[in-house]
């Protein structure tokens, strides 16, 4: 691909080729993979790539303001497409971030504009502290990106594949960082067969190994467990996990909610523009409040009523053997509520937090069919 280095591919021309026939769009994604990478080491203007060890740590590893993008109407009786509408958000270093919404909703669209991939019509971001259109090439440098489709040379093993991007990438100790996350996700016993002859499952660990060989802050996954084995998929997420654990900044992009609801200190619910961004356990809390279920060995009018007359108790409702009790705040409130119910004669076995599922939540919030898509979370 560099068979004339005094010409590099102008990365605007990099960047069409990329967005227009990108994973899910063409038979060549291994080689758009590759040009990504590329694009990132091209010697543009004569100025080198931004070495990682000077990869700015900042206090907030993304940050957006208005951003929104508008795709023009093609042929006759076409309209332009408002992709993205004045998106607001900032991300934390260390922070998972989750993307939800339906397909359409603008996710990869904003990814792409993030990954400096595509040009925002409006708005301003920053990543990493680099500024989106002005510094693209140090934005890309600090990045690792897993789209949809793994991208993979199918014909080379797998220690090719990543040999070959690790050099595209300007990694200094190629077979070390090689060894080192083929390793991590389980592939060293596979690393030389044949990436064509790899289950779906190792094909996508094989992509994340890909988007990590340059140590990057910062990691786009974009539906990394789809279709996955529910082996294949734990490995996945625990993965995730310990890449949280060494203080990467993750947004992440799901359609599973539970994978949401485990991996994620905050989700932004996006359709066009964001609904709501907070941490599932809030949301569940401004939605529904905050409840807990008491379960005792029996259960009288008496025990119900005297937990009615708690001045913290905002509701208080019975099902057989079980009290269901939305409280002010259970840390608080909990230990008085237990000494009430004991106080009237009640034995209690246990006391557990009642939590709606995230699938509730994002129902609720994106607006059910009839409902206003954008409604307030109430406070």
């Amino acid at each position: 691909m560099r068979s004339d280095p005094a010409r590099p591919l102008a990365p605007d021309q990099a960047r069409h080729w990329w967005c227009l026939y990108g994973p899910g769009r063409s038979a060549n994604n291994a080689a758009l993979a590759a040009l990504f990478a590329w694009v990132v080491t091209a010697p543009l203007n004569k100025t080198p790539r931004l070495p990682l060890s000077r990869v700015r740590i900042n206090a907030r590893m993304i940050r957006a303001k208005g951003l929104s993008k508008r795709f023009p109407a093609f042929g006759k009786g076409s309209h332009e497409t408002l992709a993205v509408d004045s998106i607001d958000v900032e991300v934390q270093p260390g922070e998972v971030f989750g993307l939800l919404g339906p397909n359409g909703a603008g996710k990869t669209t904003m990814v792409r504009m993030l990954c400096a991939l595509i040009a925002p019509t409006a708005g301003e971001a920053w990543v990493n502290g680099f500024q989106l259109g002005l510094q693209n090439d140090e934005i890309r440098a600090s990045i690792g990106v897993l789209t949809e489709s793994p991208g993979l040379y199918r014909k080379l093993d797998a220690v090719t594949n990543l040999s070959f991007f690790a050099k595209l990438y300007g990694v200094a100790d190629i077979s070390g960082q090689v060894n080192k996350y083929l390793q991590m996700l389980g592939l060293w016993e596979s690393r030389h067969q044949l990436a064509g002859s790899f289950s779906k499952g190792m094909r996508q660990k094989l992509a994340i190994a890909r988007a990590l060989l340059h140590e990057p802050p910062l990691v786009f996954l974009d539906e990394p467990t789809a279709s996955l084995d529910p082996e294949a998929a734990r490995v996945v997420r625990d993965f995730i996990d310990e890449m949280r654990g060494q203080g990467r900044t993750i947004v992440l992009c799901t359609h599973n909610l539970d994978e949401a609801d485990r991996l994620c200190d905050r989700i932004g619910l996006i359709k066009q523009r964001f609904i709501c961004v907070d941490s599932p356990g809030r949301l569940r809390a401004r939605l529904y409040g905050t409840r807990v279920r008491v379960r005792l060995e029996s259960l009288t009018p008496a025990h119900l009523a005297a937990v009615q007359r708690l001045a913290f108790v905002k509701e208080a409702a019975a099902e057989d053997r079980v009290l269901s009790i939305r409280l002010e705040d259970p840390d608080r409130n909990n230990p008085e509520l237990i000494r009430t119910l004991v106080g009237v004669g009640a034995s209690v076995q246990y006391v557990e937090e009642e939590s709606a599922p995230l699938e509730s939540v994002y129902f609720d919030l994106m607006g059910r069919e009839g409902q206003p898509e954008n409604q307030e979370v109430p406070s």
